[in-house]
This record gives structure tokens, sequence and C-alpha cells, in this order.
């Protein structure tokens, strides 16, 4: 492939929610070797704060997900997209699904009062900015050009 070609397909290392899903399987396996429980007992808090992350979670990505189905677009970063999604909550973050992963994870990790999933967080982000973000945003530039940048230039990457 040449310089000016456009790949057919961003090149992600992995769907994130493989990654996310991955890294949430290692820390509950690490989770029942070696217990390190967020709060000493389970409690409402847990459950109460958890769901709610989990809740905004899958709330922010069926937003996602009906906005692509909308456009006539694929969700998945493994297909080829055919738009450049900038409005639902496009609008806000330039990766609004990925947020809401995070927070379904992160929520996920609390209800289970699980530290490990907590602790591999980081090395999940960065695997989703460097593996996944950069290589979409690379390919998003060379798919619709000047409309990205102008889009890259008023909404933010995360929030």
């Amino acid at each position: 492939m040449t310089h000016s070609e456009t790949p057919s397909t961003t090149r992600v290392i992995a769907s994130p929610p493989v990654i996310y899903g991955a890294a949430l399987a290692a820390g509950w396996l690490l989770h029942k070797l070696k217990p390190i429980p967020i709060l000493r007992n389970r409690s409402a808090v847990n459950w109460t704060v958890g769901t709610a992350l989990v809740t905004a979670g899958i709330g922010i990505s069926a937003a996602v997900v009906s906005v692509f189905s909308r456009s006539g677009t694929p969700v998945s970063p493994l297909r080829a997209t055919n738009c450049l999604i900038v409005s639902g909550p496009y609008r806000v973050s330039r990766n609004p699904d990925y947020i809401g992963q995070l927070l379904a994870y992160t929520g996920t990790s609390i209800v289970a009062n699980a530290w490990w999933p907590l602790f591999m967080l980081p090395v999940v982000l960065v695997g989703i900015d460097r593996g996944v973000v950069q290589r979409e945003e690379r390919y998003l530039e060379k798919m619709f050009g000047q409309a990205y940048r102008d889009y890259t230039a008023t909404v933010r990457r995360w929030i």
C-alpha cells in the first residue's frame, strides 16, 4: 500500500470490548487468587455506585450504537466506515463509546468489590489509546481529510 492510499479498516489491535473484557477477566482471576476488596465488606455503597456507573456506561454506549445505526455505518473499528459521525454523543467527545465502556468496567469492578481490575486500568487505557484511538484517528483523517480535522479542532478526544 502506498502512503496516499487509505486502509480499508482502522487496523486496531483488538476491539475495545475485547480489551476491556480480557482485563476484567484477568482482574477477576487475580481477585479469586488473592482478594483485595475495595471495601472490607461489600455493601450497598458498592452496589449503588457500581450500578450507577454501569448504567451510565451502557446508556452512553447504547446512544453510540443508535447514532451509528441511524447513519448506516458499522460501530466496530474492525470494519470499514462509510461516514464521519459528529452527532449525538460525538458532539461532546470523539470517543464516547470507550468512555461508556470505561464506566461499565469501573462499575463492574466496584460491584464485585475487587481492586485488581482497577489496578489493571492504566494498562487498559494505554492499550485503548495507542492500540485503538490513535489508529482510528489516522484512519479517519485519511478517510475524511479536512472534515475530520475540523471536527478534532472543536471536539475533545475524551471529555
